[in-house]
């Protein structure tokens, strides 16, 4: 129960699916938790959600796109209590599926600005934190997809391999200054974006099967099978863990 105790934790796209779970996980764990999502709503009752549960948690509209918003939402959180010591760079998009020559630039810088300068603008700010309190643990959520390739969505693919090589980069660069950052790799997890994702293709209930087959423990992830490695990373237990990949796929990249 008290793996994050005394932790201060931002956590991006925070409302739904693994940023809900995680934000879920580290507040039972005894982490002060800024759920930060554009998704008011559902941010305030899961706020409301941890409060019931006995934890400590505060709501953030956050527009990861928009440095002047990240700025202040980073400042906010650091004056209301005091430090950052964990940053969970989870907000992401899917963007479009059609072939590369298909894709308008609108489209594609789309969603590298959430899912790419969404990393580097939270990263920043919360690591000026991070160098005046001593320290932290940075988690960016990446995908299995940002190890390898797949002939659909492309500028996924590569903002997901962007966020790796950025999280090697950030973990040699700050190591000295005790922030450590490293990438978590998830496969398919059953979250509002993949059932979206699968509803766009057409029957939701058969690309469930499909994806289920697609992986060698025989079913897609749920969130919580990633929150606990997020929690892990988090917390002080890989206090010698930096620059590294997570991945929590089922096998998906084993084969």
């Amino acid at each position: 129960m008290n793996r994050v105790a005394g932790k201060v934790a931002v956590v991006t796209g925070g409302a739904l699916g693994i940023g809900r779970a995680t934000c879920l996980l580290l507040a039972k764990e005894g982490a002060t938790v800024a759920v930060t999502d554009l998704l008011d709503k559902e941010g305030r009752d899961l706020v409301k959600e941890i409060v019931e549960k006995g934890g400590q948690a505060a709501y953030w509209h956050l527009n990861v796109t928009q440095e002047a918003n990240v700025k202040q939402v980073i400042s906010e959180v650091r004056e209301k209590w005091g430090k950052i010591d964990i940053l969970v760079n989870n907000a992401g998009l899917a963007g479009v599926n059609k072939p590369t020559h298909e894709i308008e630039e609108n489209e594609w810088n789309a969603l590298m600005a959430v899912n790419v300068n969404g990393v580097f603008l939270c990263t920043k700010y919360a690591v000026i934190s991070m160098l005046e309190t001593g320290g932290g643990s940075i988690i960016n959520i990446s995908s299995v997809y940002g190890l390898i390739g797949a002939p659909d969505l492309p500028p996924y693919h590569a903002s997901k391999g962007a966020v790796r090589l950025m999280s090697k980069t950030d973990a040699l660069l700050y190591a000295k200054n005790n922030i450590r950052v490293n990438s978590v790799h998830p496969g398919y997890i059953w979250t509002p974006l993949v059932e979206n994702l699968l509803a766009e293709q057409g029957d939701v209930t058969e690309g469930r099967k499909k994806l289920d087959r697609a992986h060698p423990l025989g079913h897609v992830g749920e969130p919580d099978d990633v929150a606990y490695g997020i929690l892990y990373l988090a917390s002080d237990e890989s206090k010698f863990v930096t620059g590294s990949e997570l991945v929590i796929d089922g096998g998906y990249t084993a084969g």
